[in-house]
Protein backbone atom coordinates (compact mmCIF):
# COMPACT_ATOMS: atom_id res chain seq x y z
CA UNK A 1 0.00 0.00 0.00
CA UNK A 2 2.84 2.39 0.91
CA UNK A 3 4.55 1.66 -2.43
CA UNK A 4 1.31 2.36 -4.30
CA UNK A 5 0.88 5.73 -2.56
CA UNK A 6 4.48 6.68 -3.34
CA UNK A 7 3.94 5.78 -6.99
CA UNK A 8 0.76 7.86 -7.08
CA UNK A 9 2.46 10.90 -5.53
CA UNK A 10 5.34 10.58 -7.98
CA UNK A 11 2.92 10.54 -10.91
CA UNK A 12 1.16 13.67 -9.64
CA UNK A 13 4.50 15.46 -9.26
CA UNK A 14 5.64 14.54 -12.77
CA UNK A 15 2.51 16.05 -14.28
CA UNK A 16 2.54 19.16 -12.11
CA UNK A 17 1.88 22.47 -13.85
CA UNK A 18 1.24 26.04 -12.75
CA UNK A 19 -0.66 28.63 -14.76
CA UNK A 20 0.24 32.30 -15.28
CA UNK A 21 -2.67 34.54 -16.28
CA UNK A 22 -2.60 38.11 -17.56
CA UNK A 23 -5.23 40.85 -17.32
CA UNK A 24 -5.28 44.32 -18.86
CA UNK A 25 -8.27 46.58 -18.16
CA UNK A 26 -10.94 46.10 -15.49
CA UNK A 27 -14.55 47.27 -15.55
CA UNK A 28 -13.88 49.38 -18.66
CA UNK A 29 -16.52 48.54 -21.26
CA UNK A 30 -14.98 50.88 -23.84
CA UNK A 31 -12.39 48.23 -24.69
CA UNK A 32 -14.08 44.80 -24.66
CA UNK A 33 -11.13 42.96 -26.24
CA UNK A 34 -8.85 43.80 -23.29
CA UNK A 35 -11.42 44.27 -20.53
CA UNK A 36 -12.43 42.05 -17.62
CA UNK A 37 -15.61 43.00 -15.79
CA UNK A 38 -15.43 43.13 -12.01
CA UNK A 39 -18.18 40.50 -11.86
CA UNK A 40 -16.10 38.17 -14.03
CA UNK A 41 -12.97 38.88 -11.97
CA UNK A 42 -14.74 37.98 -8.74
CA UNK A 43 -16.17 34.86 -10.36
CA UNK A 44 -12.67 33.74 -11.39
CA UNK A 45 -11.20 34.48 -7.98
CA UNK A 46 -14.00 32.58 -6.30
CA UNK A 47 -13.32 29.63 -8.59
CA UNK A 48 -9.67 29.60 -7.56
CA UNK A 49 -10.65 29.80 -3.89
CA UNK A 50 -13.27 27.05 -3.92
CA UNK A 51 -11.42 24.59 -6.17
CA UNK A 52 -8.17 24.25 -4.27
CA UNK A 53 -6.00 26.62 -6.30
CA UNK A 54 -3.31 28.66 -4.58
CA UNK A 55 -2.50 32.12 -5.96
CA UNK A 56 1.23 32.66 -5.39
CA UNK A 57 3.64 35.52 -6.13
CA UNK A 58 5.42 35.39 -9.47
CA UNK A 59 8.71 35.55 -7.58
CA UNK A 60 7.93 32.23 -5.87
CA UNK A 61 7.32 30.49 -9.19
CA UNK A 62 10.55 31.94 -10.61
CA UNK A 63 12.50 30.83 -7.53
CA UNK A 64 11.03 27.32 -7.79
CA UNK A 65 12.03 27.01 -11.45
CA UNK A 66 15.54 28.33 -10.84
CA UNK A 67 16.01 25.81 -8.04
CA UNK A 68 14.74 23.09 -10.41
CA UNK A 69 12.07 22.05 -7.94
CA UNK A 70 8.70 20.55 -8.81
CA UNK A 71 5.93 23.03 -9.53
CA UNK A 72 2.70 22.35 -7.57
CA UNK A 73 -0.24 21.60 -9.83
CA UNK A 74 -2.56 24.05 -8.07
CA UNK A 75 -0.40 27.18 -8.36
CA UNK A 76 -1.82 30.26 -10.07
CA UNK A 77 0.16 33.44 -10.81
CA UNK A 78 -1.72 36.66 -11.64
CA UNK A 79 -0.20 39.43 -13.75
CA UNK A 80 -1.47 42.71 -15.17
CA UNK A 81 -0.01 44.31 -18.28
CA UNK A 82 -0.10 48.06 -18.90
CA UNK A 83 -0.66 50.29 -15.93
CA UNK A 84 -4.23 51.32 -16.70
CA UNK A 85 -6.07 53.36 -14.09
CA UNK A 86 -8.91 50.84 -14.07
CA UNK A 87 -6.75 48.41 -12.09
CA UNK A 88 -6.33 50.95 -9.30
CA UNK A 89 -9.91 52.27 -9.33
CA UNK A 90 -11.85 49.06 -10.03
CA UNK A 91 -9.82 45.91 -9.39
CA UNK A 92 -7.26 46.50 -6.64
CA UNK A 93 -9.93 46.22 -3.95
CA UNK A 94 -10.88 42.76 -5.26
CA UNK A 95 -7.26 41.58 -5.18
CA UNK A 96 -7.01 42.91 -1.61
CA UNK A 97 -10.30 41.25 -0.61
CA UNK A 98 -8.99 37.82 -1.65
CA UNK A 99 -5.46 38.64 -0.52
CA UNK A 100 -4.15 37.58 -3.92
CA UNK A 101 -0.61 38.64 -4.87
CA UNK A 102 0.00 40.07 -8.34
CA UNK A 103 2.68 41.53 -10.60
CA UNK A 104 1.91 44.72 -12.54
CA UNK A 105 4.04 45.32 -15.65
CA UNK A 106 4.65 49.03 -16.15
CA UNK A 107 4.55 50.82 -19.51
CA UNK A 108 6.80 53.62 -18.31
CA UNK A 109 6.15 56.33 -20.90
CA UNK A 110 2.39 56.22 -20.30
CA UNK A 111 2.93 57.18 -16.66
CA UNK A 112 5.85 59.54 -17.25
CA UNK A 113 3.94 61.52 -19.90
CA UNK A 114 0.69 61.37 -17.91
CA UNK A 115 -1.44 59.59 -20.50
CA UNK A 116 -5.10 59.97 -19.58
CA UNK A 117 -6.04 56.34 -18.88
CA UNK A 118 -2.84 55.40 -17.08
CA UNK A 119 -1.69 55.38 -13.47
CA UNK A 120 0.43 58.11 -11.93
CA UNK A 121 3.77 57.47 -10.24
CA UNK A 122 2.08 58.14 -6.90
CA UNK A 123 -0.59 55.52 -7.60
CA UNK A 124 2.07 53.00 -8.65
CA UNK A 125 3.93 53.60 -5.41
CA UNK A 126 0.68 52.86 -3.54
CA UNK A 127 0.09 49.68 -5.57
CA UNK A 128 3.63 48.47 -4.77
CA UNK A 129 2.47 47.94 -1.16
CA UNK A 130 0.27 45.05 -2.32
CA UNK A 131 2.07 43.49 -5.28
CA UNK A 132 5.24 43.65 -7.32
CA UNK A 133 5.94 46.19 -10.08
CA UNK A 134 7.82 44.86 -13.10
CA UNK A 135 9.03 46.17 -16.48
CA UNK A 136 7.03 46.32 -19.72
CA UNK A 137 9.36 48.66 -21.70
CA UNK A 138 9.49 52.44 -21.93
CA UNK A 139 7.51 53.11 -25.10
CA UNK A 140 5.54 49.84 -25.54
CA UNK A 141 6.92 49.29 -29.07
CA UNK A 142 6.50 46.46 -31.55
CA UNK A 143 9.94 45.18 -30.62
CA UNK A 144 10.77 43.30 -33.82
CA UNK A 145 10.44 46.61 -35.68
CA UNK A 146 13.23 48.21 -33.65
CA UNK A 147 16.96 47.72 -34.16
CA UNK A 148 19.07 46.38 -31.31
CA UNK A 149 20.28 49.92 -30.62
CA UNK A 150 16.71 51.27 -30.53
CA UNK A 151 15.66 48.47 -28.18
CA UNK A 152 18.53 49.27 -25.81
CA UNK A 153 17.66 52.98 -25.91
CA UNK A 154 14.07 52.16 -24.92
CA UNK A 155 15.20 49.89 -22.08
CA UNK A 156 17.85 52.26 -20.74
CA UNK A 157 15.40 55.15 -20.59
CA UNK A 158 12.58 53.09 -19.09
CA UNK A 159 14.68 51.35 -16.45
CA UNK A 160 16.31 54.63 -15.36
CA UNK A 161 12.89 56.24 -14.81
CA UNK A 162 11.61 53.09 -13.07
CA UNK A 163 14.48 53.29 -10.57
CA UNK A 164 14.22 57.07 -10.14
CA UNK A 165 10.46 57.22 -9.55
CA UNK A 166 9.81 53.91 -7.79
CA UNK A 167 13.20 53.21 -6.21
CA UNK A 168 12.89 49.66 -7.54
CA UNK A 169 14.85 47.48 -9.92
CA UNK A 170 12.39 45.24 -11.78
CA UNK A 171 13.16 41.52 -11.76
CA UNK A 172 10.88 40.36 -14.58
CA UNK A 173 10.07 41.56 -18.09
CA UNK A 174 7.17 40.86 -20.40
CA UNK A 175 7.02 41.74 -24.11
CA UNK A 176 4.65 44.47 -25.37
CA UNK A 177 1.90 42.82 -27.43
CA UNK A 178 3.53 39.49 -26.54
CA UNK A 179 5.76 39.94 -29.60
CA UNK A 180 9.35 38.72 -29.70
CA UNK A 181 11.82 36.56 -31.57
CA UNK A 182 15.32 35.21 -31.00
CA UNK A 183 16.99 38.55 -31.80
CA UNK A 184 14.75 40.53 -29.45
CA UNK A 185 15.05 37.89 -26.74
CA UNK A 186 18.85 38.14 -26.87
CA UNK A 187 18.72 41.91 -26.25
CA UNK A 188 16.21 41.53 -23.42
CA UNK A 189 18.26 38.82 -21.69
CA UNK A 190 21.33 41.06 -21.72
CA UNK A 191 19.60 43.22 -19.05
CA UNK A 192 19.85 40.47 -16.46
CA UNK A 193 16.17 39.93 -15.57
CA UNK A 194 15.42 36.96 -13.31
CA UNK A 195 12.68 35.86 -15.70
CA UNK A 196 10.92 36.79 -18.95
CA UNK A 197 7.28 36.05 -19.71
CA UNK A 198 5.62 35.65 -23.09
CA UNK A 199 1.93 35.57 -23.99
CA UNK A 200 1.67 32.08 -25.43
CA UNK A 201 -1.24 30.11 -24.07
CA UNK A 202 -0.10 27.20 -21.96
CA UNK A 203 1.26 26.25 -18.56
CA UNK A 204 4.51 26.25 -16.59
CA UNK A 205 6.28 23.12 -15.39
CA UNK A 206 9.66 22.16 -13.98
CA UNK A 207 10.83 21.84 -17.60
CA UNK A 208 9.82 25.39 -18.57
CA UNK A 209 12.41 27.95 -19.62
CA UNK A 210 12.37 30.69 -16.95
CA UNK A 211 13.29 33.17 -19.70
CA UNK A 212 10.34 32.16 -21.88
CA UNK A 213 7.41 31.32 -19.60
CA UNK A 214 3.97 30.77 -21.09
CA UNK A 215 1.10 32.98 -20.01
CA UNK A 216 -2.60 33.00 -20.90
CA UNK A 217 -4.75 36.13 -21.32
CA UNK A 218 -7.98 36.38 -19.35
CA UNK A 219 -10.20 38.95 -21.05
CA UNK A 220 -13.94 39.09 -21.53
CA UNK A 221 -15.94 36.03 -20.51
CA UNK A 222 -13.51 33.16 -20.41
CA UNK A 223 -13.84 29.41 -19.97
CA UNK A 224 -11.49 29.16 -17.01
CA UNK A 225 -11.82 25.37 -16.77
CA UNK A 226 -10.72 25.11 -20.40
CA UNK A 227 -7.56 27.15 -19.80
CA UNK A 228 -6.73 25.33 -16.57
CA UNK A 229 -6.88 21.93 -18.25
CA UNK A 230 -3.91 22.76 -20.47
CA UNK A 231 -0.55 21.32 -19.42
CA UNK A 232 2.98 22.12 -20.47
CA UNK A 233 4.14 20.26 -23.58
CA UNK A 234 7.90 19.78 -23.52
CA UNK A 235 8.65 20.49 -27.17
CA UNK A 236 11.78 21.31 -29.15
CA UNK A 237 10.93 23.59 -32.07
CA UNK A 238 13.28 22.85 -34.94
CA UNK A 239 11.23 24.49 -37.70
CA UNK A 240 9.90 27.15 -37.90
CA UNK A 241 11.92 29.33 -35.51
CA UNK A 242 11.57 32.63 -37.42
CA UNK A 243 9.00 34.21 -39.72
CA UNK A 244 9.51 32.37 -43.03
CA UNK A 245 10.87 33.95 -46.17
CA UNK A 246 8.15 35.17 -48.55
CA UNK A 247 5.61 34.35 -45.80
CA UNK A 248 5.52 30.69 -46.90
CA UNK A 249 5.46 28.20 -44.06
CA UNK A 250 6.85 25.19 -45.91
CA UNK A 251 7.17 22.71 -43.08
CA UNK A 252 6.80 22.03 -39.38
CA UNK A 253 9.26 19.99 -37.33
CA UNK A 254 8.79 19.79 -33.56
CA UNK A 255 10.14 17.05 -31.31
CA UNK A 256 8.27 15.87 -28.20
CA UNK A 257 8.59 12.91 -25.86
CA UNK A 258 4.91 12.01 -26.12
CA UNK A 259 3.72 8.48 -26.89
CA UNK A 260 0.42 9.51 -28.48
CA UNK A 261 -0.08 8.75 -32.17
CA UNK A 262 -2.22 11.80 -32.90
CA UNK A 263 -1.73 15.53 -32.37
CA UNK A 264 -3.27 18.80 -33.47
CA UNK A 265 -1.80 21.81 -35.26
CA UNK A 266 -3.13 25.38 -35.39
CA UNK A 267 -1.92 28.07 -37.80
CA UNK A 268 -3.31 31.63 -37.79
CA UNK A 269 -5.54 32.00 -40.84
CA UNK A 270 -5.75 28.26 -41.45
CA UNK A 271 -7.36 26.92 -38.26
CA UNK A 272 -6.86 23.50 -36.68
CA UNK A 273 -5.96 20.22 -38.31
CA UNK A 274 -5.29 16.78 -36.86
CA UNK A 275 -2.02 15.08 -37.69
CA UNK A 276 -0.30 11.76 -37.18
CA UNK A 277 2.80 11.78 -34.98
CA UNK A 278 5.97 9.85 -35.69
CA UNK A 279 7.50 8.77 -32.36
CA UNK A 280 5.88 11.81 -30.76
CA UNK A 281 7.25 14.17 -33.43
CA UNK A 282 5.42 16.65 -35.63
CA UNK A 283 7.12 16.43 -39.03
CA UNK A 284 4.92 17.91 -41.75
CA UNK A 285 5.15 19.43 -45.19
CA UNK A 286 2.74 22.37 -45.19
CA UNK A 287 3.26 25.05 -47.87
CA UNK A 288 0.90 27.41 -46.04
CA UNK A 289 0.89 31.12 -46.84
CA UNK A 290 0.97 33.26 -43.69
CA UNK A 291 -1.33 36.18 -44.34
CA UNK A 292 -0.59 38.00 -41.07
CA UNK A 293 2.75 39.56 -40.13
CA UNK A 294 1.94 38.17 -36.66
CA UNK A 295 1.08 34.47 -36.93
CA UNK A 296 0.70 31.93 -34.16
CA UNK A 297 1.55 28.26 -34.51
CA UNK A 298 0.21 25.91 -31.81
CA UNK A 299 0.54 22.19 -31.32
CA UNK A 300 -1.33 20.00 -28.86
CA UNK A 301 -0.98 16.40 -27.78
CA UNK A 302 -3.93 15.47 -25.59
CA UNK A 303 -4.29 18.38 -23.17
CA UNK A 304 -0.65 19.47 -23.49
CA UNK A 305 0.15 22.55 -25.53
CA UNK A 306 3.13 24.42 -26.97
CA UNK A 307 3.10 27.44 -29.26
CA UNK A 308 5.32 29.84 -31.15
CA UNK A 309 4.55 33.36 -32.33
CA UNK A 310 6.11 34.21 -35.69
CA UNK A 311 6.68 37.95 -36.24
CA UNK A 312 8.13 39.74 -39.22
CA UNK A 313 11.45 41.25 -38.21
CA UNK A 314 12.47 44.55 -39.81
CA UNK A 315 16.12 44.08 -38.83
CA UNK A 316 16.57 40.34 -38.62
CA UNK A 317 16.53 37.56 -41.20
CA UNK A 318 13.94 38.22 -43.89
Amino acid sequence: MKSFLLLLLTAVTLWANAHIFVYHRFGDSRYPTTNTTIEELQKEFEYFKTNGYKVVPLSLLVKTLKEKKDVPDNWIVLTIDDNFKSFYTNALSVFKKYNYPFSLFVYVQATQDKYKDYLTWEQLREIAKYGSLEFHSYGHPHMTYLSDEELKKDFDKGLALFKKELNLVPKVFTYPYGEYNQRVQKVVRSYGFDAIINQNMGAVSKSSDVYDMDRTALVGKVNLKHYLKYKFLDAKWIEPTIFPKNSMLKSLHVKTNEKEKKGNLYITGHGWLQTTLNDGNFNLKLNKKLTNKRSRIMITVGNKISSKLLIKDKYGIK
